[in-house]
């Protein structure tokens, strides 16, 4: 048979569209599934995305195996309205087999996406985070039921998304898999003098109140000796937290600085000795994977976490854990780990070997690969029966 009118004999075409991936880090994950030589990729990303961290613009950072596509975006930093104008155009030119939308099933941009899929005959999948069951108002929730209906696969961040899309009605394969992994080559760790002085806490992300920040500030401020709080990024609780910290007396210990590039973030990491995040379930969030833990144990960094939403899955045995609102507790975790050089050293090495193990981007290239083979029905394992699931997915 001629191997242009075999399909099975070509490579697939893929076309994902993802705003996450503005950001140079995340892009590995595209490059390593790329390079899998029965894939065809191209990747539409916005020229930026606004968030409350400001404008993201475009880091092109791994750019190998696949094709990436800039197209613009309308209502940009829109988180349910946004779209590509112009995906419908794409989609005719890259006549993909499987489209795979790295959205929320109930945003436009999945919508719009889906629908111009179906038409052109492509299977298709979305992904999600959500870990709490919400109802939308019109049309968010009739979008959100037409795609639950007629999408072919989905991806979810963790444990409690699973739940929250089968109460929805989605009753089509779903798998437990992060959007991202880290690349354990770039994020590994340094060999800081483990006698140091001062002892360095570290945070980074969003300054927002469901972040638990002001915990974390009247919990460093228990602590005896000398000691550093590095708290990495900006948003609206930035000068409440100054104002707390002036009223302890500590703020001389605690450092606000400004986000940096994302290929930057490994040299943060190393700067520490432990990374805590202590975020706070509110009735309409709650921590839904915490990509910055892996990150610093990928740096063989010490972590410690609250347990709110999925922080305790992620972090497992490898790190310390507290109740959300259990300030002494994270006070005496943060005074054993400043006082035990050995305890550090064993939760670096644990933290270290549990992202090798469930947390690479190559592993999570591979099980998206293993889904776009499944829906193209070439055969192979079922992705998610997979032994090395972190999350024991469900199908």
């Amino acid at each position: 048979m001629n191997p242009t009118h075999n399909p099975a004999s070509r490579p697939l075409r893929v076309l994902m569209f993802s705003k996450a991936c503005v950001v140079g880090t995340y892009q590995r994950k595209l490059e390593l599934i790329g390079a899998h030589p029965d894939i065809d990729l191209t990747v539409v990303v916005p020229p930026y995305w606004k968030d409350a961290r400001g404008k993201l613009v475009l880091e092109r950072a791994y750019t190998d195996h696949y094709r990436l596509v800039v197209e613009p975006m309308r209502f940009n930093g829109n988180f349910h309205l946004h779209f590509y104008p112009g995906l419908g155009r794409v989609i005719e030119e890259v006549q993909p087999d499987i489209v795979h939308a790295d959205e929320e099933p109930y945003n436009l941009a999945t919508f719009h996406a889906l629908r111009l899929a179906r038409r052109a005959g492509a299977k298709t999948l979305f992904f999600s985070w959500q870990n709490i069951l919400r109802r939308y108002p019109f049309p968010f929730a009739q979008m959100e039921k037409w795609v639950l209906r007629h999408a072919d696969y989905a991806l979810v961040g963790n444990e409690e998304a699973v739940g929250v899309w089968r109460q929805k009605g989605y009753e089509g394969p779903l798998m437990v898999l992060p959007q991202f992994g880290v690349d354990p080559e770039v994020f590994s760790p340094g060999d800081p003098p483990e006698d140091r002085e001062p002892f360095v806490i570290g945070f980074a992300g969003r300054l927002v109140p469901e972040k638990g920040l002001d915990m974390l500030i009247r919990a460093a401020a228990k602590l005896p000796g000398r000691w550093v709080l590095r708290l990495l990024g900006d948003g609206p609780e930035r000068a409440a937290l100054q104002e707390l910290a002036g009223v302890y007396n500590i703020s001389g210990s605690v450092s606000f600085e400004k986000g940096i590039p994302s290929t930057e973030m490994p040299g943060f990491y190393r700067s520490l000795d432990v990374f805590v995040l202590p975020s706070q379930t509110r009735p309409n969030w709650k921590e839904q994977f915490g990509r910055v833990i892996i990150e610093a144990m990928a740096c063989g960094v010490p972590v410690v976490g609250s347990r709110s939403g999925a922080i305790p899955e992620v972090i497992g045995p490898a790190g310390l854990l507290f109740d959300e609102t259990d300030e002494d507790a994270l006070a005496a975790h943060l005074a054993a780990l400043k006082r035990d050089v050995s305890l550090r050293r064993a939760l670096a090495v644990a933290g270290r070997q549990r992202v090798l193990r469930h947390f690479t981007q190559e592993q999570i290239a591979a099980r998206t690969v293993e889904v776009y083979r499944t829906l193209a029905g070439r055969g192979g394992e079922n992705p998610a029966n997979s032994p090395d699931s972190e999350n024991a997915p469900q199908v």
